[in-house]
């Protein structure tokens, strides 16, 4: 019988910071500068060993916002005829249930046939419909940069540092081994050169590793290596990992290897789908604290990262990974190597380590004071302690984020088993807006019967609790963290002098596929470096009209990714990584949000915008297009349409390793809202994130190109188009979308 494996969770607050080679710190001190989300302090925390004090790895983002604006929109009365709508006329033929939605809530979200987000904003101009600017628009724009930004990066320059540092550690563990024969440090020696090996093979599949994989002579990697790669290449099941457990009597490290399937935009090149499974392999492999002879292996690849000159290349791979993504959230060279020259000296070697017994003692420990990490990414079993059976070092530990955390401590086992035997082991999406604030969020998830486990409310108030003591330095750890720091604002309800669309219920649960849409993008595009949480085993001819449109007053969204562009810019600009046409796009991104920022704080003072103003709102659609093209375009590429590349895309967010992992999804929607621009009530239009959610089984996890065909925007591997097949949005996203927009 199978046996039913979760994950044990930690509680207490933590920040992962990149500084140097330095990985984990708990969350510091709130700052006590004060903006419209002003922190609470946040309890005082000891820090990891071996960690500097934590700081926001981008420094301090400035705000551009006014946070003293109170909100000053007059309200008006909609006729339930909409008679006195300027633009009426476009509602003609729309069906009785989309018209009573619009008129109860001054909104609706309908499907949309666009495949990006741009094009609607470029048809309203010519149809004369107002645009309404969205944040939804704005978000997916920077997804596209950040993409394209970390896509490049990856390509040019890490990948190349990945293929040398990996050879250079395979040669200095295949020496170790040498060295160390006949030593009971000989089997940990073996392991590093067989796990380095299985790193080169999945970067080059035809190098020096595959012939030393195929070879018979005294430099022959041990066949585990083989049989680990067999495994990473079916990426099938969960299995003891041969390489991990070699020479061990019992196995201790089991491996999920469908995290190997390639997904995001790794499937777009062969070069990025072998970085993918290379660093995939760095991320994951933990060598336990609680087995000796993992901890020697942990011990001699720090001196091989130290004596063999490969340090430098892992550094810069780590700090560059570390900007976008955040810190390791498990213990790394920094946290290891010091505490191994402690007890060895800092001369040590290889040569000397067999035989010394107390040194051995003194670095067994030391080790033991380290923090454990976080969030668990392993499968263990219910009954084994968390912390013992997955404390340990990775070459290039996976990322702490803080949606991970609050995701990890919503699901078994700190929430507990319900009367009835039922076990979270999945948790929700909107278990992360509702986290941050989100009480809509809330309420659907009590409907939903997601809550109703004992302990769930009282672990949703801990990590409410927790986010909202946490300070600017940890929303300003990567650029990771700032772009979940920019989705909060959508969170908060919206009162008296707010338009009145952003007054109902209907408009916050419409932010949440806002804030999800773009958050599954967020995921997407870190897929590789962010850790998963597990719960335990267990045109013309038109007569020319009024068009100004409106901008989603949303002010501290626009500001925030206008303040994320810069630092975005200035980030990789110090590490050597910004060229000029990226140095200009980030620029003129910065740019644009701020400007919409300023429209949007006009629009909540009642003030109109100017007639340049207006003009940016009616050219949204090109500014848009702009970005899409320089990000998504292929060189040298003229004629490139959405059509090749949709918007729409797909991540998977949480594993149950009984078999299913939590996916979400994406595609582009249209919203028609009623504003009232100088006085003259309209209905404008702009482009939204439609939102699903669903569970698949975890051999089965859904790359973008497989959405694109349920979706029927691309054909099957048999050339056959598939419209009928695509899921409907999250069930909570009918109290704003009608069935149909124009009835049968």
């Amino acid at each position: 019988m199978k046996k039913r494996m979760t994950c044990l969770l930690l509680a207490g607050a933590m920040l992962a910071v990149c500084s140097g080679c330095q990985t984990t710190a708990p969350a510091p001190e709130a700052s006590s500068t004060q903006t419209s989300e002003a922190a609470s302090p946040a309890p005082a925390a000891t820090p990891a060993p071996g960690s500097a004090a934590p700081s926001g790895l981008l420094g301090e983002l400035p705000v551009l916002y006014d946070t003293a604006l109170t909100p000053a929109v007059p309200a008006f009365t909609v006729a339930e005829d909409f008679s006195n709508l300027a633009n009426a006329d476009f509602l003609e033929y729309w069906s009785d249930e989309a018209r009573q939605m619009l008129l109860q809530n001054g909104f609706v979200v309908v499907n949309s046939n666009a495949d990006e987000f741009y094009p609607l904003y470029e048809s309203n101009r010519y149809a004369y419909m107002p645009n309404f600017v969205t944040v939804d628009a704005a978000l997916h724009t920077y997804h596209l940069y950040f993409l394209y930004l970390q896509r490049g990066t990856e390509e040019q320059h890490l990948l190349p540092l990945l293929q040398e540092l990996t050879a250079g550690m395979l040669a200095e563990s295949q020496a170790q081994a040498e060295a160390l024969a006949g030593t009971d440090w000989e089997n940990a020696a073996r392991r590093n050169a067989a796990y380095f090996g299985v790193a080169a093979a999945l970067l080059d599949p035809s190098g020096t590793a595959a012939a030393l994989l195929a070879s018979s002579g005294a430099a022959a990697l041990p066949a585990e290596a083989a049989e680990e790669l067999a495994l990473i290449e079916a990426a099938a099941d969960t299995a003891p990992s041969p390489v991990m457990n070699m020479g061990l009597e019992q196995p201790v490290l089991q491996e999920d290897y469908t995290q190997y399937i390639p997904r995001s935009y790794y499937t777009g090149s062969e070069e990025l789908t072998r970085y993918f499974k290379a660093m995939m392999w760095y991320g994951r492999m933990a060598f336990l604290q609680s087995d000796e002879d993992m901890t020697r292996s942990a011990v001699l690849m720090n001196l091989a990262l130290r004596d063999s000159g490969a340090r430098e290349n892992w550094q810069r791979i780590y700090d560059v990974t570390c900007f976008f993504a955040g810190a390791s959230d498990d213990a790394n060279c920094s946290d290891y190597l010091p505490l191994i020259e402690a007890a060895y000296g800092e001369s040590a070697g290889p040569a000397s380590l067999p035989g010394d017994d107390g040194a051995w003692q003194q670095l067994q420990a030391s080790l033991q004071e380290l923090r454990p990490a976080a969030i668990n990414s392993i499968p263990i079993y219910e009954w084994e302690d968390r912390d013992e059976s997955t404390a340990g070092f990775r070459f290039m530990g996976q990322r702490y984020t803080l949606d991970a955390d609050i995701l990890q401590n919503l699901v078994y086992r700190d929430v507990e088993e319900s009367a009835d035997g039922r076990q979270r082991l999945l948790p929700d999406a909107l278990d992360v807006p509702a986290a941050l604030g989100s009480d809509t969020a809330l309420d659907i998830l009590h409907t939903q019967g997601d809550t109703d486990y004992p302990n769930y409310d009282a672990q949703m108030e801990e990590m409410r609790t927790r986010m909202e003591q946490a300070d600017e330095a940890v929303w300003n750890a990567s650029l990771y963290a700032a772009w979940l720091n920019t989705l909060r604002p959508l969170t908060e309800a919206r009162g008296e002098g707010w338009p009145q669309y952003m007054q109902s219920t209907a408009w916050q649960t419409k932010n949440l596929s806002s804030f999800l849409g773009s958050w599954t993008e967020l995921k997407h595009d870190t897929a590789l470096y962010a850790k998963q949480s597990y719960a335990e085993m267990g045109g013309g001819g038109i007569e020319e009209a009024d068009d100004r449109g409106w901008v989603e007053t949303e002010p501290v969204v626009f500001g925030r990714l206008s303040a994320l562009a810069q630092a975005t810019a200035d980030g990789l600009d110090s590490l050597g990584l910004l060229d000029d046409g990226a140095r200009e796009n980030l620029a003129r991104l910065a740019e644009l949000n701020r400007q919409l920022m300023v429209i949007a704080e006009k629009e909540l003072r009642n003030e109109l915008p100017s007639d340049e103003e207006f003009e940016l709102i009616r050219s949204f659609g090109g500014q848009l297009e702009h970005f899409w093209f320089e990000a998504v375009a292929p060189a040298g590429e003229e004629y490139f349409t959405p059509q090749q590349q949709p918007a729409a895309l797909i991540a998977d967010i949480a594993t149950d390793p009984n078999g299913s992992v939590l996916q979400t999804a994406t595609n582009v929607g249209t919203i028609y809202v009623i504003v009232n621009v100088d006085g003259s009530p309209r209905l404008a239009s702009g482009s939204v994130y439609t939102f699903y959610q669903f569970t698949q089984p975890a051999e089965q996890r859904m790359t973008d190109q497989d959405w694109w065909v349920q979706l029927g925007k691309m054909p099957d591997e048999n050339g056959e188009f598939h419209w009928d097949n695509a899921p409907s949005p999250a069930a909570w996203t009918g109290a704003y979308m009608p069935a149909d927009l124009y009835g049968g």
